[in-house]
Order: structure tokens, then C-alpha cells, then sequence
């Protein structure tokens, strides 16, 4: 797939986006939730190489294409690494699954009810190098605790400034202003962001689009008015935390979002399957995340 093919793919599409980029904070727990108990690995290789392959053994499957799969985003060390002796970019490609690349460095500590995102040093090398293999475009998350309109309004200013350095290298940015499931604040706070994320989509310059990775609302629909914005190539949802019967049963009330989900997507799976079970397991669930990106019930 060209990068326009890609572009006409992501916008227009039915499907949703697999999260395949545990960076190295997270990456234990999806091991363990894949079926290890962590006396596997020694050092951050082993550790690094033992995801490489869980992710390997997904995007090969039989069940992940891009009849239902749009996009996959793919941690650094995965862009840079193979799969049955192609480069991992290539193969998602020729499969009809538009590649992305997480871009952010981790969290900061909390300020102000938010975590920022941290440095990015060698950013621009970055961007240039995931544009030379074929990459599509690039994720970054930030995540929000609380209602504190300073924070949220800081957390978007950092993602849109980093977001215009994607767009000039020529990539497509995700923006994720995550809000946490579990914050007691948590309508109020998908409210502040909606209003923050409708002033700085104002401001974009020319036609520029971004696409947005956002928490499902605590309320149905809320997120509605950013769908038809002109400026937003597409709006996925993260999973946060949620089973993925619960994310799936959540999403499916927001119509227009698609899921871009992780620990949801992965739930059930075991290094330890039969090449037959985990196939069955991973379409199983691929159906169920692709009827919730497609078919709206009722809140």
C-alpha cells in the first residue's frame, strides 16, 4: 500500500486498530498476561525479544488482515524488527494493515491532575527513519486523572505542538489524551478535553488532520461533534483497563468511534497454544472488536 492508499484506508474503512506497542513499563505485565511468570527472561533483551515474538505470532496469524485489522501500532524495536525474514512494516503492508509507530518516551509524574509526556530526544531521526520503512503515521499518549482544566489544556498544547513536527515530517499523528476509567472525575474531565481539543483543531494550519485516540466518554456520544470535525481524519478508543467484553459493550454505544485496543485484543491468548487454538482465540476476538467498531446499540 502507497501512503495514499493508506490514507483512504484508515478514513473510510469498516475495522478497528490493534495496539501492539507495550513499550518497556508495560511490556511485563503483557507477558504475564500471556501466560508467562516472568522467570523466563534476564534483562531487558530477553524481555524484549520474548514480546517480539508474541507480537510476531499475531500480525502472521491467519485471522489478522486487513479485512477487519485497518492499522497496527507497533513499538520502535518491533518497526525495526522482522518477521519470517521481512521487515514487520512490509509484512503488515502486504497484509492490508496500515502501519503506525508509538512515538512518546513514557509519562512524566503528575501535575496539576495530569501526566505529561516526557522528552523527546532524537525525535526528528525518529520520524525520518519510520517514514523511510513505510510507516503511515505515529502514536502518543498522554494521560488525564482529573478535571483540572490547567492540565488538560497543557496536555493538549504538548500533543499539538509535537503533532505539527509529525505532520511537517510527513506521518499522520495520533493524539491520545487518555482520561482514566477509574477518575472520579472522569465525565467532567472527558468534557474539558472535548472543548480543549475543539479550539486547537480550530487552529490547525491549511487542511492539515490529525487522528484522535481518546478513552470511551462516560457519556454516550459525547465525543460525537469531533467525528464530523474536518479536521479529524478518524477517532479511535483505547480499551483503559477495561475487559474487552466490557470495552467492546462500552464502544459499541459511541457510533462512529472504532476501537484501537491492546490489553483487550490480547486477552486469552497463551505463549503456550497450539498454533490452531491461538489462531481461533485471536479471530475470536478480532470478531468481537470489529462488531463493536461497526454495529451501534442503544446506550
Amino acid at each position: 500500500m502507497q501512503h495514499s492508499e493508506m490514507l483512504t484506508k484508515i478514513r473510510d474503512a469498516d475495522g478497528f486498530i490493534a495496539a501492539l506497542d507495550q513499550s518497556g513499563g508495560s511490556t511485563p505485565k503483557a507477558l504475564t498476561g500471556y501466560g508467562y511468570s516472568g522467570n523466563e527472561w534476564s534483562g531487558e533483551e530477553g524481555m524484549f525479544d520474548l514480546i517480539h515474538k508474541m507480537r510476531v505470532r499475531i500480525i502472521t496469524s491467519p485471522a489478522f488482515t486487513g479485512d477487519k485489522v485497518l492499522g497496527a501500532i507497533l513499538f520502535e524495536r518491533t518497526m525495526d524488527g522482522e518477521a519470517d525474514g521481512k521487515p514487520v512494516p512490509d509484512v503488515l503492508r502486504e497484509r492490508g494493515v496500515v502501519p503506525f509507530l508509538k512515538v512518546d518516551k513514557g509519562l512524566e509524574d503528575e501535575a496539576d491532575g495530569v501526566k505529561l509526556m516526557k522528552p523527546m530526544p532524537g525525535l526528528g531521526e525518529l520520524l525520518e527513519r519510520a517514514r523511510s520503512k513505510g510507516m503511515f503515521g505515529t502514536k502518543m499518549r498522554s494521560v488525564i486523572e482529573l478535571a483540572n482544566p490547567a492540565g488538560i489544556a497543557a496536555i493538549v498544547r504538548q500533543q499539538f505542538h509535537v503533532a505539527a513536527q509529525i505532520a511537517e515530517a510527513g506521518l499522520m499523528p495520533v493524539i491520545e489524551p487518555e482520561v482514566s476509567i477509574k477518575s472520579p472525575e472522569r465525565d467532567k474531565a472527558d468534557r474539558f478535553l472535548l472543548e480543549q481539543l475543539t479550539a486547537a483543531l480550530g487552529a490547525l494550519p491549511g487542511q492539515r488532520q490529525v487522528m484522535l485516540k481518546l478513552s470511551i466518554p462516560a457519556e454516550p456520544g459525547l465525543y460525537e461533534p469531533l467525528l464530523r470535525h474536518p479536521r479529524v481524519l478518524r477517532v479511535v478508543a483505547l480499551s483503559g483497563g477495561y475487559s474487552r467484553d466490557e470495552a467492546c459493550r462500552e464502544l459499541a454505544k459511541n457510533e462512529g468511534m472504532v476501537a484501537s485496543f491492546s490489553r483487550a485484543l490480547l486477552e486469552g491468548l497463551r505463549h503456550d497454544m497450539s498454533d490452531d487454538e491461538f489462531d481461533r482465540v485471536l479471530g475470536n476476538s478480532i470478531d468481537e472488536i470489529f462488531r463493536a467498531s461497526t454495529a451501534r446499540v442503544a446506550a
